[in-house]
């Protein structure tokens, strides 16, 4: 009897062990999916914008913002009427000639020659705060612009919905930018990169984070 007691307890153990594995990975799975469809939903809402200066010089950095200041002012001029991601890309891809003409007039203007490389693609970008609205980590369509030999410090901001202009003044988020936001995403995804929302909503931002950075999660290409 003894025996059959010890038997029994070392099988209830291994039961025990087994179903906590069960309830492990189906949790991870869980999560792993949540991020899958939030980032992914997420990141084909958005349009960004890159500029990496030529180096980080003070003249390098400086002239860095006065190309996306330029850009910018051209883009938002393009896109004011602009209520989707998919239009956003595409003005931008039929006025790419002029993206790389208007920096390359603002490098020569300020005494430089530095070449300019403009690339509209999917790339990959860290977490990012604008305001009180915060993007995850992940890969992003976005307009690069890579000055001369584009080793100096990145800027980088949103296109669609209008965000850029955020880190520029008062740091305010405006209604209409919020607003375009939330039209294109659902309230859960909203809720998750808006700070102004709750503890739980912060918790899931950071389970995003987690498999973003540990690169269990792998952005779409």
């Amino acid at each position: 009897m003894k025996h059959f007691f010890k038997f029994m307890k070392k099988r209830n153990c291994k039961v025990i062990f087994f179903l906590l594995f069960l309830l492990t990975l189906y949790v991870f799975v869980s999560a792993y999916s949540y991020v899958t469809a939030v980032s992914s939903q997420i990141e084909d809402s958005v349009f960004r914008l890159h500029v990496l200066a030529n180096s980080n010089s003070k003249e390098d950095q400086d002239l860095k913002y006065k190309v996306r200041d330029a850009l910018l002012e051209y883009m938002n001029t393009l896109c004011k009427d602009t209520t989707s991601k998919e239009e956003a890309m595409t003005i931008a891809k039929e006025h790419e000639q002029d993206f790389y003409q208007i920096a390359k007039n603002i490098i020569s203007e300020n005494g430089f020659s530095y070449d300019v490389n403009i690339q509209i693609g999917n790339f990959p970008f860290p977490t990012k705060q604008y305001g009180d609205i915060s993007l995850p980590a992940g890969n992003y369509d976005a307009l690069r612009v890579e000055i001369g030999d584009g080793i100096g410090q990145n800027w980088w901001c949103v296109m669609f919905p209008p965000l850029c202009f955020v880190d520029i003044t008062s740091g305010i988020v405006p209604e209409e930018s919020k607003e375009k936001m939330q039209d294109n995403l659902s309230d859960e995804e909203y809720n998750l990169i808006s700070e102004t929302e709750t503890v739980g909503f912060k918790l899931k931002f950071r389970l995003i984070e987690f498999f973003q950075n540990s690169n269990l999660f792998t952005a779409k290409q």
